[in-house]
This record gives structure tokens, sequence and C-alpha cells, in this order.
């Protein structure tokens, strides 16, 4: 037996062979039996961009939320940890904090696990703590509720206040990763905990392929901690910009892609001949106005791979403080240059990919673009003794800085079920600035040494804590409200993107809903509530039976209906029509909302139809309430006579009270 799951779920994990799995799975009142597969980690300004001030960033800033993060551990020392004006924990907290680890007010747990790890790989050598040696899970628990640190930087870069969203919540920390690798046994031995020890809120950055629910280890906590009124936040994945690529995606999680901030990051590199190229990078190195021979890769390495600086290709005696030409797509060319003692690296891309993202190298670098990659392979190769250096990093900030949907990010649609629309909505995850281990490298690479209380890095693992730590500020003001009230708060309320820029392209199945306004979503106006009942009427709509479902269920009564309802009626802040045989289109969704403005209020729909013949229709076209907490409802009706194969339709309707704008996105498309 590895794990016994009894707290909040009845399950186990143990070692059992293929026969021995199918024998148990044929069992009554055996819901799934699944290998535990390995998940990996989807790895300052950025709250002030979203507008979440000091001023008005929550009830106490957090108000005694207590936001449980699943990641790579915690650095307790770090000083976004600090406890200053906190009062004593609240008295409802039943979790633990691990003899290594010194908590105190502001971090009140942290527990590891292991077991499912070791399993597959081994005992891990030394101590076993919660204590991060990564980096990672230091970085994503204090974007979510970091206490504000002055004069946080990186190197000197991005020097400014860094804090947390909600810097008031409390954080406990769950230690299921181990390097990149996250086993589904330790995950869900985490979830068993944490809904135990009292979260409020949990954030979660990592992740696997889209597979069944019921085999879905995040899938299947996240629904029992719904049942519980916690909300799991979940990253969408590094896989982008390619469609079919988001991760996390059962409709009770709330999936999030990553965008760009108003910051960009640029290195130049100035030659011998006084031309000089602008790439992006983020330069922890000190230059001192350093002149060094320049050489190109290919020149001087074994074999085809050496112009990608591929490993072992380099020769020390060839490149050792010189700055080293390399092509590649990947980023990770800086571990050979620094093996082989180069003394810096100008990385060309080999596509001409327009990426907004800058990032940090274990050697001083740039990377620039295929263009102007050719014109210092030209001057290179022009002379005897060719020479370059570069110039400090700067940092440029501003409203001409257009946020947008990171390159790498992940699109839908939801390859499981692609009625629900995939991912949920959009936050900051390139280039963030937040709290490091000094025990982890800073740059990914073991022999880079040098030591950083901050780091700079991307992915949707930094949006994940975003919307943890302003699901924490929402749920600050309403602490009653259920997991999909403060979803739908969130989700109603985000800004829309600019489908003009290319990287936008994608519309709503690269940013759901829109990126995340947290002040506007403490006042939403109206929400979409989902109950756990309305989940499992969704999970008997795609053909799961009740024995299933009741497994899963707090609830002691439920069976499905004997007539089955499309999957699109459950009652979610968005419309996808997905996969669509025919092309034409002639159906009726129902909606409900709740007010939770003001008591008396009139709302008149608005709408914006997705084009591609489609029509919209929202009936009836005005709500009016006359108290807080009611209800009413109202279909969307879409008609099409012709959609066409290779377009993804996108409109939108809306709710409006002349205060309040509760918009939801419609998306449709044809099968391919």
């Amino acid at each position: 037996m590895v794990y016994s799951y009894s707290e909040n779920f009845s399950g186990f994990a143990a070692t059992l062979t293929p026969r021995e799995a199918a024998t148990l799975s044929r069992l009554s009142g055996v819901l799934s039996v699944f290998p535990s597969r390995m998940r990996h980690l989807h790895t300052t300004r950025s709250w002030e961009f979203l507008g979440v001030t000091t001023q008005n960033n929550g009830s106490s800033s957090g108000g005694d939320v207590v936001i449980g993060v699943f990641d790579t551990g915690v650095w307790p020392e770090s000083e976004s940890f600090n406890d200053h004006s906190f009062g004593p924990v609240p008295s409802r907290w039943k979790g633990d904090c691990a003899a290594s680890i010194r908590c105190n007010r502001k971090l009140i747990g942290a527990r590891f696990y292991s077991k499912g790890y070791e399993k597959e790989y081994g005992p891990l050598a030394g101590k076993k703590t919660p204590r991060d040696t990564h980096g990672h899970g230091t970085h994503t628990a204090s974007i979510a509720a970091g206490s504000p640190v002055e004069g946080a930087n990186f190197f000197g870069l991005a020097k400014g206040v860094a804090r947390g969203g909600a810097p008031g919540a409390r954080l406990a920390i769950y230690k299921v990763c181990w390097g990149m690798e996250c086993s589904d046994a330790d995950v869900l031995a985490a979830f068993d905990d944490a809904l135990s020890d009292g979260v409020d809120v949990l954030s979660i950055s990592l992740g696997q392929e889209p597979m069944d629910y019921f085999e879905d280890a995040v899938a299947i906590g996240g629904f029992h901690a719904m049942q519980k009124g916690v909300l799991t936040v979940v990253s969408a994945g590094n896989e982008g910009p390619s469609l079919h690529a988001a991760k996390n995606i059962a409709p009770w999680l709330f999936t999030v892609a990553a965008s760009t901030i108003d910051r960009k990051f640029t290195t130049q590199i100035l030659l011998g001949n006084g031309s000089s190229y602008k790439g992006t990078s983020i330069n922890g190195f000190a230059t001192r106005d350093s002149w060094h021979s320049l050489v190109f890769a290919g020149s001087v390495g074994d074999g085809p791979k050496s112009k990608f600086c591929g490993k072992g290709t380099l020769h020390s005696a060839e490149i050792k403080d010189k700055i080293v030409v390399c092509y590649g797509d990947d980023y990770r060319p800086d571990e050979s240059v620094l093996l082989a003692g180069g003394g810096g690296l100008i990385y060309v891309l080999t596509e001409e990919v327009d990426t907004k993202e800058a990032f940090s190298f274990s050697v001083p670098a740039t990377v620039v673009n295929k263009g102007d990659g050719k014109q210092v392979l030209a001057y290179a190769n022009s002379t005897r003794n060719p020479i370059a250096r570069f110039l400090p990093t700067i940092v440029r900030t501003g409203e001409e800085i257009k946020a947008t949907v990171a390159l790498f990010s992940s699109r839908g649609p939801n390859l499981i079920t692609p009625d629900i629309l995939k991912p949920d909505i959009v936050a900051p995850g390139v280039d963030i600035l937040a709290a490091w281990s000094p025990r982890g490298p800073v740059a990914g690479v073991k022999e880079d040494k040098r030591v950083a209380n901050f780091n700079i890095i991307s992915g949707t693992s930094m949006a994940c804590p975003h919307v943890s730590g302003a699901v924490s500020l929402v749920k600050s003001f309403h602490p009653e409200w259920s997991p999909a009230a403060l979803k739908s708060a969130l989700m109603t309320t985000a800004t829309v993107l600019d489908q003009k820029h290319k990287f936008n392209r994608h519309g709503a199945l690269a940013y759901g809903s829109g990126q995340i306004n947290p002040v506007a979503a403490t006042d939403p106006g109206l929400i979409y509530d989902i109950s756990a009942r309305d989940y499992a009427n969704f999970l008997c709509n795609i053909n799961y039976n009740a024995t299933q479902i009741h497994v899963m269920l707090a609830m002691t009564k439920f069976r499905c209906s004997k007539s089955q309802a499309p999957v699109n009626s459950l009652n979610y802040p968005s419309i996808a029509l997905g996969d669509l045989e025919l092309g034409h289109l002639n159906v009726s969704i129902t909606r409900r909302v709740t007010n939770v403005g003001s008591p008396n209020a009139t709302y008149h729909a608005a709408v914006k139809h997705p084009g591609g013949r489609v029509r919209v229709t929202v009936t009836p076209r005005r709500l009016r309430f006359s108290s807080t907490g009611q209800r009413k409802s109202f279909r969307v009706e879409l008609f099409a006579t012709r959609i066409p194969r290779d377009k993804f339709l996108e409109g939108s309707w809306e709710w409006r009270d002349g205060k309040h704008i509760v918009r939801s996105p419609i998306l449709v498309w044809r099968k391919h």
C-alpha cells in the first residue's frame, strides 16, 4: 500500500499487476482503476498591470483566505513569506507544518509527498522535506499571496515592490513535485490532506495530457474540492500555439492561459564593426563593457548538431571566453556553452518567430531573429578577429506594450468535451518577478552557481497563481460564494484581448473569456452558479452512469435522468458548440443567472454575432430583479444555414444594467 485516501474521498494507491488491476476494476463500488502517471510543471509589476493596488486589493488584502499550493515546496525564509502585521492563525485551520520547516502566521502549513514518486524512480537521496530546492514552488506561492517586499529585483533588473495578489491571505504548501516530476499518487494524497486541513483555494501549476475525467487525478481531486466549497485553479500548459493542446480541462477546474504584461526586456549585441542588433533576454550578468572574440559554433564544433550547440559538440579550446553564435528553437544551448567555458551566447532563432517572452540564461546571452542572425554571421566571416559585446539589458514598460496571449500558452478546443470552452481565462505569465529558492538554479542549469532570492520566469505556471490570488481577493469580499460563483465573477468581468494581434488570433481558444480583472470581479452584478448536482448531471450527459457518479458525490441519493441533455446545458459562463457534423445549426441553450448586485436592477441583453451566417438571439431581452440572490433564466438561441469548415466563429452575449457588463463568449466551429 502506497497511500490510503480516506479523509475526503475513498481510495488507495498500491502496486498492482495488470491482472490485479483489471480484477479490482470489475468490483462493485469501484469507480476507476488507473496508473499513477507523472505530471509536469508548467513552467512585480503584473498586479499593478491588472489594476490591483495596495488600496483596492481586498478585505484585509486577502481576509484570512488560505491558499493551498501544490508544487515543488517552499523556501520559508524568503521575505515574501514574512508575517508582519498578521494576526493569529484562523482557529478553523487544522493543517500541519513539517518539523524541518519553521511556519509562521503567513506560511501556516507545509507538507511533502514522495511515496508515489519513489515507487516510480526509487528512493530520493537526502532528507525529504517541504523545502524547495528547485524554485518553482516558491515562485508560484509568492505570486498568489506573497507579502510585499521592497526593492525586489533579479540582479538589478525589474526593481520594485514584489507582492502577491492577495498578500493578506495565508499559504499552505503541499510539495508533490520532485524536480519537474509530480506523481498522481502524491497529488491525490495532497488533495486528501488539503481538504481536511481547511484550504479555501487550491493553486496547481502542473499537468499532463487530457484523459477521461475519472482517470485524471487533478480532475478527481478537484471534483471533491468543489463539493467542499474549494475552487481548484490550474494551468493550461505550455504547448502553444498549437490547437487542442490545453490541459486540465474538467469544467469544475479553473483553467488558466498565460499572457504578457506591459513590460519588455531587450539586450543588444554590439559588433566590432559598429553594428548593433536588438535581441530579447534577461541578462543577469555584469557586462563591464568587455569585448569578446566572436565565433560560430558550426565552424568549431563536432558534427551537424554543433551549429545548434548540441551537448558534447563544443570544444573548450575553441570557444573559451568567446561569444558563441548558435542556431536553435528550444532556448537551451546555453548549457553547452557554459560547460565548454564559453563567454556568452547569441542565440539565432531558426524560424521567424516574434516571441514576446525573454529568458535568462546561464551565460551572458541574447536571442535574435533569423535576419539579424545572418548579419551577425556575415560580420563574423568577414574579418579575421571578429569581436562583440553585450550591452546592459533594458527594461521598458508602458501602455504602448499591449498584452497578448503568450506564444507558448496551450490553446483549446477541449479534447474531452469540446462543448466546454477551455481555457477559461488568461492571466500574466510572461517574465514574472517573484520569490525564488537560493538553492534553485536561476536559469535551470545546475552548473550555474549564481544565487538569487528573486527570479524572472515564464509559463502558465506563473499565470495560474495570478488567478489563485484573484480568486482569494474575490473570496475575501464574498466568503459565502461557491467555487462556480467565484469562477463566474472572474470570467464575466474579464477584458477581451485584441484579436487583430497575431498572437491573439485564436481568440477565445487562446484566452477563454479574456484577461482577468480582479477588481471588477469583486462586483460582477450577476453570476452563473453551478452546484455539485449540476456537475453530476453533466457527467450523466457525457455517458457516465449513476453508479460511477455516486462514488464521486458526497450526496447520498442521485439518479441520472432517463432523457440525456446536451453537454452545453451545464450553466457555464460561456458557450462552445464544437465539432458540428453538419454545416447548419439550430439550437436553444438555457442559462440561469443570480443577482449579486443591487436588489432592484434591470439588465438588458446585447449580442455580438459570431459571423459566418451564425445568428444569436437572447430571450427574454430584459431581466428585472427585485432582490439580491434572485435567479432568472433565459435562452440563447443560435441559428445558421451554413458554417464553414475552416473557421472558429466567435461572438458573445452581455447583460448590462448601466453599471455592470456581464459578458460571456460564444464559439462555434464545424468538424474538420
